[in-house]
Order: structure tokens, then C-alpha cells, then sequence
């Protein structure tokens, strides 16, 4: 890990894992900002390009991963966690910061706000735009990311998403654009805004997280397979035999609308969670709650509603439940709590 220290200020750790905000195209050949390499930019040169933050904090950079997000699995998720937990319990860190790729940073930032037993503030930022792009977004999200993480009030929230000046509770942030800069949003609004450089805040989160969770990372040594399978017309039982015969040990169907399941397709469903493998039904939406036995009888099927938990939020909550118990009555208080 490399310091660079000037004393007084607040110490934020910044972990780099990849991205776009560390990646680079030729801007001199005109390429489009769409064309360019992810993940080529170390953590230490990021920090550099953004002189400002010697402003707001002592930042200790780390290279933990050096990837695109797609690339996420579960063990670097883990690992990940791990490392963030192992930098929050030291006593020169008083907040991390996790330079991340856009694509799978929703579910990173929700598996720590589950699993990050710390009241230290833990944020996560990233880019749409490469560094070399015109107007690159990265140095602004970097520099708000650490304003925030260096500021007393965002102890205590859970782990937070900073993207385009707004400030998101991982409970609920997703990405709803493929290209804008204001492409995370949560269903309920932000938590806050960044304003001249301090969070400002607007709401917060009620369901448990971090030191409230049930869940920890120290007690995690691996995730349990759970297959996810989105709603479309026509659909066939062969892509849930094929979960099963792959060891998932539970399947998350998007349904339509409010959770709808075709008929032709609750038999499949029953049979699965006959043979021990729960059905969590949430909406292929991305927003809105999934009423239990309100347009599908879960109490005969033996499913699980997943409250408004979209459909990677609602995997990886799974998987957690399932490491704890094999209970379907479990899962569903899960999906409740959390």
C-alpha cells in the first residue's frame, strides 16, 4: 500500500479494482468514448490525476483487483469484503473508498452492505467514461466519493454508491442506463447529494446493514450456487433443469410485472421446490414490490417473494440465507428484513 500523508485530515483508503475509471482509449484518433480498454489505470494514478484530494483527506491507494466488472465472481467478491473489513478495523483508516466498473458495482456495493460488519463509511464510485474520454466523469465521482467518505455524517449509513454528485444506499441503487452520466438511480430517490463538496442528506435507510446485518464476512467461506432466470414470452422449463442439474441450490425467476408466472410454468415450479430447491419470485422490472400469494400462490408452491429486491440484489440475498439456513420460512423472513 502506498501513503501519501499530509497529516490532519481525515485517512481514506481508496481500493482499485478496475473499470472504467481506470481505463483508456485514443482520444487522438477520434474513437468514440465507448471504445477503450477497462482496467488499465492503477489506483495510485488515479489518486494523481485528482490533485484536490490532498485537500479533503490522506489517501492510501491499493490495487487490490485490476479487472472489468463483468469479470466479477463470487470469490473475488469475497475477497473484496474481506480486504474492505480487514482496512476498516485498523485505526489509521477512517473510511475506504472502492474504485469499481459500473456493470456489476450494484451488487458489490449490496453483498458489503450486507456483509461489511463496520460503521466506518465504505463508498463505492466508478465512471462511465474512460479517463481519456472528453469530460471523463471518473476525477469528479473520485474526488466526490472521498468527500464523502471523509465526512463524520456518513458514518452509520451502510455502504453507499457515489455517482454523478448523488449519494445512494446500496439497498437500493442500480444501474438503469447503459452510456448517461446519470445512469445509477434508486427506486426511492437517492440518500443525498453532493453540494459544494459535502454531502448533504435527504433520507435514510431503515433495513439492517452493516453492524445490524446477520450476515458476516468472517463467517463466509463461499456462496452457494442460486441460478437466475428472467421472464420473456415463451418461455421453457429446460433452463431451470439445467440450474438444477448444475447444483444451484436455489433459482431466482423475474416474472412479469408484479411477479407473474405463466401457467405452464408453475407446475415447473412447484416441482423444483418440491426437490428442495426454492423459487424466489421477483419483478424482471427492477422496481416495485412482489406481493407473496398475491398473483401466484407461494404458500401452496413453496417460493419465496422477494419484496422489492431486484434481480441481482435478490441472488445474492439468497445466497446469504442460504448460508445460514436451508429453511424456506428463513428465506422469506429474510426477503422481509432485509
Amino acid at each position: 500500500m502506498t501513503t501519501r500523508s499530509t497529516g490532519g485530515r481525515p485517512r481514506i483508503a481508496v481500493v482499485g479494482t478496475g473499470g472504467t475509471i481506470a481505463g483508456a482509449g485514443n482520444a487522438a484518433d477520434g474513437a468514440p468514448s465507448a471504445a477503450y480498454t477497462s482496467a488499465v489505470t492503477g489506483a495510485d494514478a488515479l489518486i494523481a490525476g485528482v490533485p484536490a484530494l490532498a485537500q479533503l483527506a490522506d489517501v492510501q491507494a491499493e490495487q487490490l483487483l485490476q479487472i472489468d466488472s463483468a469479470d466479477f465472481t463470487d470469490a473475488q467478491l469475497l475477497l473484496l469484503a474481506r480486504r474492505v473489513v480487514a482496512l476498516c478495523v485498523r485505526d489509521d483508516v477512517d473510511g475506504v473508498v472502492i474504485t469499481h466498473g459500473t456493470d456489476t458495482m450494484e451488487e458489490s456495493a449490496y453483498f458489503l452492505h450486507l456483509t461489511a460488519h463496520s460503521a466506518k463509511p465504505i463508498v463505492l464510485t466508478g465512471a462511465m467514461r474512460p479517463g481519456t474520454a472528453l469530460a471523463a466523469d471518473g476525477p469528479a465521482n473520485l474526488l466526490h466519493a472521498v468527500a464523502v467518505a471523509a465526512h463524520p455524517s456518513s458514518a452509520g449509513r451502510g455502504v453507499l454508491v457515489v455517482m454523478n454528485e448523488e449519494v445512494h444506499s446500496a439497498r437500493d441503487v442500480a444501474k438503469v442506463h447503459a452510456m448517461r452520466l446519470d445512469a445509477f438511480a434508486s427506486p426511492h430517490g437517492p440518500l443525498g447529494l453532493v453540494v459544494e463538496g459535502v454531502p448533504r442528506w435527504y433520507r435514510a435507510v431503515t433495513r439492517p446493514h452493516t453492524t445490524t446485518s446477520e450476515f458476516d464476512i468472517a463467517a463466509i467461506d463461499a456462496l452457494p450456487l442460486v441460478g437466475v432466470v428472467t421472464s420473456h414470452g415463451n418461455m421453457r422449463r429446460e433452463i431451470y433443469d439445467a440450474w438444477l442439474a448444475a447444483g444451484a441450490r436455489a433459482i431466482v425467476h423475474a416474472g412479469f410485472g408484479g411477479g407473474t408466472v405463466p401457467e405452464y410454468l408453475k407446475p415447473v415450479l412447484a416441482e423444483l421446490c418440491a426437490a428442495g430447491v426454492p423459487i424466489v419470485r421477483c419483478s424482471r422490472v427492477g422496481a416495485g414490490p412482489v406481493i407473496r400469494n398475491a398473483s401466484f400462490d407461494d404458500d401452496a408452491c413453496g417460493s419465496v417473494a422477494a419484496d422489492d429486491q431486484n434481480l441481482p440484489r435478490a441472488r445474492l440475498l439468497a445466497a446469504l440465507a442460504l448460508t445460514r439456513s436451508q429453511s424456506v420460512g428463513e428465506m422469506q423472513r429474510v426477503f422481509n428484513r432485509y
